[in-house]
């Protein structure tokens, strides 16, 4: 007897976010990309899913992750980074991602500079969390779990 396969959620992380816990501390936290990694595995798993943690430098890459996931991915939770605010090409990409989708940033977006006010992905998420830390991550595993077999806005 053949086991059904776990539903996956898959976390994309943007530019300099391998950089976590020493670029700019006091702007976003001491915590390290690895123990992100660690909170949302742990999260996935209590809610019986599997998780895909990814983090690349490179717009190509990004686009290509989200394509290849775009079918079989139960949820799409992405901090695109500085892309959020330049990239139509990753939120077209998004588009086409048949899972929830939920837009994620470690700090307040809206509090910062005006250039990081406006967010290309936001439109095609099913949800945005600003502000909370690493926590936002596990907020939005949460939210993917909560929205299984509901539909999508985008």
């Amino acid at each position: 007897m053949s086991e059904h396969p776990r539903p996956t959620i898959v976390v994309l992380n943007g530019p300099n976010l391998n950089l976590l816990g020493e670029r700019q501390p006091e702007i976003y936290g001491h915590a390290t990309l690895a123990d992100v990694e660690a909170m949302c595995r742990e999260c996935a798993e209590r809610g019986g899913h599997d998780l895909d943690f990814r983090q690349t430098n490179h717009e190509g890459v990004m686009i290509d992750w989200i394509q290849e996931v775009r079918h079989s991915a139960d949820g799409v939770v992405i901090n695109a980074g500085g892309w959020t605010h330049t990239s139509v090409a990753i939120r077209d990409a998004l588009a086409a991602v048949e899972g929830t989708i939920v837009e994620v940033h470690l700090t307040d977006i809206h509090q910062r500079e005006e250039f990081r006010h406006f967010s290309f992905i936001s439109d095609v998420a099913d949800h945005v969390i600003v502000g909370h830390g690493p926590r936002g991550y596990v907020e939005a595993i949460e939210l993917v779990i909560s929205r299984e077999g509901v539909p999508h806005k985008h």
